[in-house]
């Protein structure tokens, strides 16, 4: 914008007069300063040295707390309060944890109230304990009294995975500097102890109540947390909203409520945990260990033809080898989690047992195997007592048609009436089985033939001890009388 004559010289005007101005101020103030200087240059006399008081500026942790005039009242304030606090606790050095300062200022004269000053600061000083800090990879967990007490909670942390023997051995074998020496057999060592966080004391001082015992440090460390928090059901909650309430998902919840799952029903005032533990740290051991084993044989079976069917033989006895085996086991918090074996050398090798089995199929000799003897049909009476006496087979009723077959290959014994068993047929498998027919209205076969397994052999009636018409079917094997139906197939 352009100005006009009128307000050029105005401006000018006003502008000299701020300089002229600004100028005399700093005659001024040189003034006063060379002045100052002239002051401080002239002794000041005994007598007005004599009346000048020093004052103490209080600060707590940067926040001024007022006026003093005797610093020893300070100093015996903390003696005090240590000395209250000592007798809680014995076993602690303590100190005040303020961070307090004393500034001193001389006056003339100062009209200080040190009871008001010495009562606030009653009340604000803390007092700390020199103590432990337990650093967790990059931040300080827990505190306990001393480095004893710190080597005493990782000792203690280590043996609730390894036995004491088992640590005093591998901290031996650690602190030597020979290697160690091969394992020998049926021996089992620890290689390596690992924590999975990185722990180391650090000094520093914490309320004496916020230093912990061994156990509580323990118990801490292995749960992430020492107060268990439970919530108490309200109108309206599920499972989802008290889990995303307290930062977690509904499955983690129904983990740390045992018996609890997603159908379950929660009802108000029914009190849930919703502490989730984390441990701070875990423990990992890795042993070595080198054991004999067995190295199981295995069962081959082959198949001969110069055998009967039904016959087998063993041809070379199995015998198990051995094998001495070196493992590196990993276990966590005392369970297995991995092995591997990292040495296997084999003292035996194992033997394998041959069996053979005979394939060659005669007609007259059977195979073992029975076939059911009748055209369909059921069981109507089976093997037991019946009737106030034994009943030696089974009966078979109700068929298809009538005809008998022959349960298995092999030679008639005998044909023929038999009182209670009317018509009866006798068969002889040549391996150590027979078969019984009884109760048949015809017989289509004679002593000394030679009958296939289901082939027919007669016919199907009521002769003999009979309430109608039905097959008695017996079977024995040396002798000795079988239930039919756990040979039947």
């Amino acid at each position: 914008m352009l100005l006009n004559k009128k307000q050029r010289v105005g401006k000018v005007s006003r502008s000299f007069k701020i300089n002229r101005f600004t100028q005399i101020q700093k005659i001024f103030l040189i003034s006063i300063l060379l002045y100052g200087f002239q002051l401080e240059a002239i002794p000041v006399k005994a007598k007005e040295q004599d009346s000048l008081q020093t004052i103490y500026h209080v600060y707590s942790n940067d926040e001024y707390i007022g006026l003093l005039s005797d610093k020893e009242k300070l100093e015996q304030l903390k003696e005090n309060i240590v000395k209250e606090r000592s007798s809680q606790f014995e076993d602690f050095t303590l100190t005040i944890g303020n961070n307090l300062s004393i500034i001193p200022e001389k006056v003339f004269s100062a009209n200080i109230n040190d009871d008001s000053i010495l009562d606030r600061l009653q009340k604000t000083l803390a007092v700390e304990a020199e103590a432990m800090g337990i650093q967790v990879d990059d931040e300080v967990a827990l505190y306990v009294k001393d480095e004893a007490s710190y080597e005493s909670v990782i000792r203690e942390l280590k043996l609730q995975t390894v036995s004491e023997q088992e640590l005093d051995e591998y901290e031996a074998a650690n602190k030597s500097n020979s290697s160690l020496p091969p394992l020998k057999e049926n021996e089992t060592r620890i290689v390596d102890i690992i924590l999975s966080s990185e722990l180391q004391p650090i000094s520093g001082t914490v309320a004496p109540e916020e230093v912990l015992t061994i156990a509580e440090a323990l118990e801490l460390l292995n749960k992430g947390t020492l107060e268990e928090k439970t919530y108490t059901v309200q109108s309206g909650d599920v499972l989802g909203k008290i889990a995303s309430k307290y930062g977690m998902s509904t499955q983690k919840l129904l983990e740390i409520n045992e018996g609890l799952t997603e159908g379950s029903v929660i009802r108000i005032g029914d009190e849930l945990n919703v502490t989730y533990k984390e441990p701070y740290v875990e423990v990992e051991v890795h042993y070595e260990a080198k054991n004999k084993l067995k190295i199981a044989h295995e069962t081959v079976t082959k198949n001969d033809d110069s055998l009967y069917k039904g016959d087998h033989k063993v041809t070379q006895k199995g015998k198990d080898g051995e094998k001495v085996v070196t493992e590196l086991i990993r276990k966590k918090n005392g369970q297995v989690i991995g092995k591997s074996v990292t040495e296997e050398q084999i003292i035996t090798e194992p033997v394998d047992e041959v069996t053979v089995r005979g394939t060659k199929v005669i007609p007259s000799r059977g195979t073992g195997t029975f076939k059911w003897p009748a055209v369909g049909g059921y069981v109507s009476s089976k093997m037991g007592t019946r009737w106030g006496r034994m009943h030696n087979g089974i009966d078979i009723a109700r068929p298809s048609n009538r005809s008998i077959l022959a349960a298995d290959n092999g030679v008639v014994v005998s044909t023929g009436f038999d009182g209670a068993y009317g018509n009866k047929i006798v068969i002889d498998h040549k391996n150590g089985y027979r078969t019984l027919y009884a109760h048949l209205s015809s017989i289509d076969v004679k002593p000394g033939q030679t009958v296939t397994a289901g082939s027919k052999i007669g016919v199907m009636g009521t002769t003999g001890r009979s309430t109608g018409i039905h097959l008695h079917f017996e079977v024995t094997k040396n002798g000795t009388l079988l239930d039919p139906l756990t040979v039947l197939r």
